[in-house]
C-alpha cells in the first residue's frame, strides 16, 4: 500500500508516494534521481549505500521510508556544494578511487567519523571504516586519505 511521506534530503524537503517499507536507497535512487548513493549488497554489509542520518552514518538500503519521519538525510550530492569537503578533496589529492563504486559510502563513513572525531587515531580510522568494503581493495589510499582530510581540517 503506497502511502505519502515527507522526507528532508540535502537540506530540500520532498514529498513521496511510496510503500512504508520501501528502502531509503531506492527513494533516493528512484523516487529522488540522486544516484551517488549506490547500491552494493542489500543486507547493509557493504557500505556503499551509506548516508548520514540526523549526523550518524547509516546503511540506506535497510532503512524503511517510515522510519524517517523528523529526521535529516545527506547523501554524497548534499555533502559539499561543490565537492570540496575535506575528505572528499583528500580523496582526490590521494587518488584514492580504482572503479570508484563504493567511495560514496566510504566518502560519508570518513566524513561522519571526522564530524564527531577530528583528530582520529589509526584504530579509530579502522573502527570507523570497517564494513566498508572495496572490492579494488584501496585500503592504505582510503586510511591515508582521511589521514590528509585531517590535516587539512586543523585550523
Amino acid at each position: 500500500m503506497m502511502a505519502n511521506y515527507s522526507l528532508k534530503v540535502n537540506d530540500r524537503t520532498y514529498s513521496v508516494d511510496v510503500a512504508p517499507d520501501t528502502p531509503l536507497l531506492w527513494v533516493l535512487r528512484d523516487a529522488l534521481k540522486l544516484y551517488g548513493t549506490k547500491y552494493g549488497c542489500g543486507i547493509g554489509q557493504c557500505g556503499a549505500c551509506t548516508v548520514h542520518i540526523d549526523h550518524l552514518p547509516m546503511r540506506s538500503c535497510c532503512i524503511p521510508i517510515e522510519s524517517l519521519k523528523n529526521k535529516s538525510v545527506i547523501t554524497i550530492e548534499g555533502l559539499s556544494k561543490k565537492a570540496d569537503h575535506p575528505v572528499q578533496m583528500a580523496w582526490e589529492e590521494e587518488d584514492v578511487p580504482q572503479c570508484g563504486y563504493c567511495h560514496s559510502g566510504q566518502i560519508m563513513t570518513a566524513a561522519a567519523l571526522l564530524e564527531r572525531n577530528p583528530n582520529p587515531t589509526e584504530e579509530d580510522i579502522n573502527r570507523a571504516m570497517k564494513g566498508n568494503i572495496c572490492r579494488c581493495g584501496t585500503y592504505s589510499r582510503i586510511r591515508n586519505a582521511i589521514k590528509i582530510a585531517v590535516k587539512n581540517m586543523e585550523p
